[in-house]
């Protein structure tokens, strides 16, 4: 059973963070590294022309495993979200009267790319609106299997609403974009690191995560995996290093067209970032160490009975067997005061993020029970 990880990170003791979801602390190993590594570039003849290739196989290597994707070469290295996202409207086939299904109010670079698709073939962004209802992530993932029909093309969503943590039924939603044959793709940013997602169970098109939150990587680099559908497709850029044979050095300007296989095609230039492409592998080996289902399971371990209580005091959220227990909307009974509770979070240096008409409550393994009392107070304040 995974224990509280909080001497890993560097803390101070009147802090109380229940914010991951706007963006993970950064181990302490990862500092010294990401340090050891800057420090490289001092001496660049020391840097060896398989060093270019090293960083992007390992961090390749180690998501492949996080997501139990079988071949390391369907991941690809990006810099954000919405690169990897581009690679996908920039493959996407779709024709006047066919339509791609979203969900209200999902991240903007999750909507973006899709909004332009459908503008520029005059199809259309369907958009499902959240139920207004006591049993939302039910109501909500009928709602979206509902809207899938013969002209959808792609369902994009995230595995779990990253304002509020409504978990959607990736299995379920995968099943009915089979009987149609449409993409299922998933921005994995809010989930992956903390909530189980196997590619081999729940066979989605492509994922793409940002590797800054949940795989408490560094800023400005993320992963992504592309599957069969999108073998032999158009990159969003050309680059060097993706082409065939570009270990040889003394051979690049016998230009190449074949690509590295798989997503390799769709890998960003300059991926051999030899700063932050270590310290993501660092990261991601670490959640492996943890497993993600353990995470998954401390999160609910600690956080279980305070939400029971807020529950008693009036807020909505979901019941314990909905929950994306690492990421959880709170929802206020009306005769309590957002501004008087913000004004209770910031007084008592608690670290949460206010989505919508949400308070998103999102813990780590660097987090204990007591955390939850302190969120507790805050709200008790303002009753």
């Amino acid at each position: 059973m995974l224990s509280c990880q909080k001497s890993l990170f560097n803390f101070p003791e009147e802090i109380t963070y229940l914010n991951c979801a706007y963006m993970s602390p950064q181990l302490k190993q990862l500092d010294m590294l990401g340090r050891e590594m800057v420090s490289r570039k001092s001496q660049p003849w020391l840097i060896q022309p398989e060093d270019f290739f090293a960083p992007g196989e390992q961090l390749k290597t180690v998501f492949a495993r996080l997501i139990n994707a079988p071949e390391k070469d369907r991941i690809a290295v990006i810099p954000s979200v919405s690169y990897g996202l581009a690679a996908v409207a920039r493959n996407l086939k779709i024709q006047p009267g066919q339509h791609i299904v979203v969900a209200e109010d999902q991240f903007p670079s999750n909507y973006y790319a899709w909004q332009r698709v459908v503008a520029e073939n005059g199809a259309e962004l369907r958009v499902v609106k959240a139920p207004d209802s006591p049993n939302r992530t039910a109501a909500w993932n009928e709602a979206i299997l509902n809207a899938i029909d013969a002209n959808t093309v792609m369902v994009a969503l995230g595995n779990v609403h990253w304002a509020d943590g409504t978990l959607y039924d990736l299995k379920r939603i995968r099943a009915r974009t089979d009987e149609f044959g449409a993409l299922l793709v998933i921005d994995g940013t809010q989930s992956v690191g903390a909530l189980p997602l196997d590619v081999s169970e729940v066979p989605v098109d492509a994922l793409v995560c940002g590797g800054y939150k949940w795989l408490m990587g560094p800023y400005s680099l993320g992963v992504a995996y592309y599957g069969p559908r999108f073998d032999g497709g158009i990159p969003i850029e050309e680059n060097w290093i993706n082409r065939h044979n570009s270990e040889d050095f003394k051979s690049l300007i016998n230009y190449q067209d074949e690509y590295k296989p798989l997503a390799g095609r769709y890998m960003m230039g300059e991926q051999s970032n030899f700063v932050l492409a270590p310290m993501l592998s660092a990261a991601i080996t670490q959640l492996l160490d943890w497993g993600v289902a353990n995470i998954q399971e401390y999160c609910q371990r600690i956080g279980a009975n305070a939400l029971e209580d807020l529950r008693e005091m009036g807020c909505q959220i979901e019941p314990q067997h909905q929950l994306a227990h690492h990421l959880v909307g709170v929802r206020l009974p009306a005769e309590m005061d957002m501004e008087r509770l913000q004004a209770e979070f910031k007084k008592r240096r608690v670290y949460v993020s206010t989505r919508g008409n949400a308070i998103r409550v999102a813990p780590n393994v660097y987090n204990m029970s007591d955390d939850f009392d302190v969120l507790l107070d805050c709200f008790r304040a303002v009753v």
